[in-house]
């Protein structure tokens, strides 16, 4: 069982940032991929950024997201700059290793 532990999302004015944290229970280096969704209220969860043999992101997040990971830590990270109010939402880590897991997701909140 692969387990993840987010951290790091909290309340930040627009223009501001913040980095996410997700520690997981097994090497990330040999899982297919890691990544990061959200979820807005109202809304379905939506793709923010992967890496698998390469790194992606959502338009909407390009330019501003970071994505990476540290392996020696089994961690990845999302910086977040320049910070909107709609990227307010729920962001949950996402770890692909022949089944999809994810964590419990942590709290982002961006005030206009």
């Amino acid at each position: 069982q692969v387990q993840l532990v987010e951290s790091g999302g909290g309340l930040v004015q627009a223009g501001g940032s913040l980095r996410l944290s997700c520690v997981v229970s097994v090497s990330i280096f040999s899982v297919d991929a890691v990544g990061w969704y959200r979820q807005a209220p109202g809304k379905q969860r939506e793709f923010v950024a992967r890496i698998s043999s390469g790194t992606m992101y959502a338009d909407s997040v390009k330019g501003r997201f970071t994505i990476s990971r540290d392996t020696t830590k089994n961690t990845v990270y999302l910086q977040m700059n320049s910070l909107k109010p709609e990227d307010t939402a729920v962001y949950y880590c996402n770890v692909v290793w022949s089944n999809t897991y994810w964590g419990q997701g942590t709290q982002v909140t961006v005030s206009s």
